[in-house]
């Protein structure tokens, strides 16, 4: 009985089995029909226009970590102590600086030197005549220990004054010449100024590759128009950055003048930002110029060259003029 109930059971189960494999067909299409109804609230993106499928609202958007540097940089900007470590850090580092620290270490080492060379000698002597002994008679091994000391001290004592001679003949280096510091994240003359050091990178690579001589030796263009143009970039930038230097000086006044005067020092900032912004256009100009003449180069066009000529002295115009607001 118990493996006939056994036998019956799996028969059972096999039947269960069959019904499930049948229905399969219908599960697939209840399983379609769900995901239409999903798609609808859901598209995916549209092959033929081309557009961005819509965003799933239930998923979180991916969190967007800050950048570290951007914010350091930008609290060491507006902070005035970090602004003075690190002026005080600069002042460490710089060459000038490190000169006379050596200077000072080794008029202190010579110091030390003569002083030991000199008490050296001074027992050497009293010990050969007999000074230090009750006695009075001669130590000559104290006197011989002495006298080699004083020999090791003077020796050290002639290479540190050598050492400090030629420390004192070295001319003072030149501090490395670095980026200059951008104004502070909420002035504005940051974003201005911004865009200039950019102009600055690719205006200086442009001239570098005018400069650099053609398969025939001789350079797309004639250095003294490189060099022209380079002197007035050079110019230009400096008197953008006294206008600049002018619009954070009106701020910082603004900032700590009274309420009704504050709308007045707006509208002056407001105007020397458009004179601001003229000046990097016309900067962006010598660099667009630079372009197309390097572009033309390789086909001995003139067209580029004199373009680079008109923008230089466009530049220089500006740089005048901008030279008499700041």
């Amino acid at each position: 009985m118990g493996q006939q109930g056994k036998r019956r059971d799996f028969g059972e189960l096999s039947a269960k089995l069959e019904k499930h494999i049948e229905k399969l067909p219908d599960y697939a299409v209840r399983a379609q029909e769900k995901l239409q109804k999903v798609q609808r609230y859901f598209p995916p993106a549209d092959q033929a226009g081309g557009k961005p499928a819509r965003p799933n609202p239930l998923q979180r958007p991916p969190a967007r970590r800050p950048d570290m540097t951007a914010s350091l940089s930008s609290m060491a900007s507006q902070v005035p102590a970090f602004a003075e470590a690190r002026a005080k850090w600069d002042r460490w580092n710089h060459p000038a600086a490190k000169l006379e620290r050596r200077k000072r270490r080794t008029a202190k080492a010579l110091t030390l030197w003569i002083i030991l060379t000199i008490l050296c000698a001074v027992v050497t002597v009293a010990a050969a005549v007999g000074w230090l002994s009750p006695a009075g008679v001669a130590m000559m091994p104290q006197a011989i220990t002495a006298f080699a000391g004083a020999v090791i001290f003077g020796t050290f004592s002639v290479r540190s004054g050598l050492k400090l001679r030629d420390l004192k003949r070295t001319p003072i280096p030149a501090a490395p010449a670095g980026p200059p510091p951008l104004p502070p994240a909420r002035s504005a003359a940051r974003e201005p100024m911004e865009r200039l050091a950019e102009c600055e990178a690719s205006l200086g690579e442009l001239l570098r590759q005018l400069s650099v001589p053609s398969s025939v030796g001789t350079a797309p263009v004639p250095e003294v128009s490189v060099e022209d143009a380079r002197q007035t970039a050079s110019e230009a930038a400096a008197a953008l950055r006294g206008l600049a230097a002018r619009i954070q000086a009106i701020e910082r006044g603004r900032d700590s003048a009274p309420a009704r005067e504050k709308a007045a020092l707006d509208a002056a900032v407001g105007k020397l930002r458009e004179q601001l912004d003229d000046g990097i256009e016309g900067y962006r100009g010598l660099v667009a110029a630079a372009g197309h003449t390097v572009a033309a180069s390789s086909d001995g066009l003139v067209t580029s060259k004199q373009d680079l000529t008109d923008a230089t002295d466009r530049l220089a115009g500006l740089a005048m003029a901008l030279r008499e607001l700041s």
